[in-house]
C-alpha cells in the first residue's frame, strides 16, 4: 500500500487506517486530509482504525495532530473502530485524545458526524472564506 485512500461522501471524508503504515504514509495522509478538507470544504472526517493491528508513536502522533488540525479547520473528527489493545498504548504513550469524539464503529462515527452536520454546529470554512481572510 502505497498511499491510503480518502473518500468523500456526503460532506464526510472517510479515511479508514489498514496493514502497515510507515512514518512517511502517515505524514502524507495528514497533509492530504488537511488538503482535502480545504478544497472541499468536507464538514467533517471519519478516521477509523479498526484494521489497525499496531499503533506505535509516531503513528499515535500522527492520528491525534490530525483530529486537531481538523478541527482548526473548521471540521469536526471522529475516530472510530479503536481496539482495547490499541486504546492502551495511546494512554500510555501519553497522547492527548481530550475533545476527540470516539465512536465504536463506522456507523456509529457517520451518524454522529450527520448529526453534527444537521444541528449546524460545523461552521462552513471554504478556499474562498479562507482567501477572503489573507490565508495562504
Amino acid at each position: 500500500m502505497n498511499s491510503i485512500p480518502l473518500i468523500f461522501i456526503n460532506k464526510i471524508l472517510i479515511i479508514s487506517l489498514q496493514g502497515d503504515i510507515n512514518d512517511k504514509m502517515a505524514l502524507s495522509l495528514q497533509q492530504s486530509v488537511l488538503d482535502k478538507i480545504y478544497t472541499t470544504g468536507a464538514k467533517g472526517i471519519l478516521l477509523d482504525i479498526s484494521l489497525l493491528d499496531i499503533v506505535d508513536s509516531y503513528l499515535g502522533r500522527i492520528i491525534t495532530e490530525t483530529v486537531k488540525m481538523v478541527q482548526l479547520l473548521g471540521a469536526k473528527a471522529v475516530l472510530t473502530g479503536m481496539k482495547p489493545y490499541v486504546a492502551i498504548t495511546l494512554v500510555e504513550l501519553g497522547l492527548d485524545i481530550d475533545g476527540v469524539e470516539i465512536a465504536l464503529n463506522a456507523d456509529l462515527g457517520i451518524k454522529i458526524l450527520e448529526d453534527h452536520i444537521k444541528a449546524g454546529d460545523i461552521e462552513e470554512m471554504f478556499s474562498e472564506d479562507l482567501d477572503e481572510q489573507g490565508v495562504d
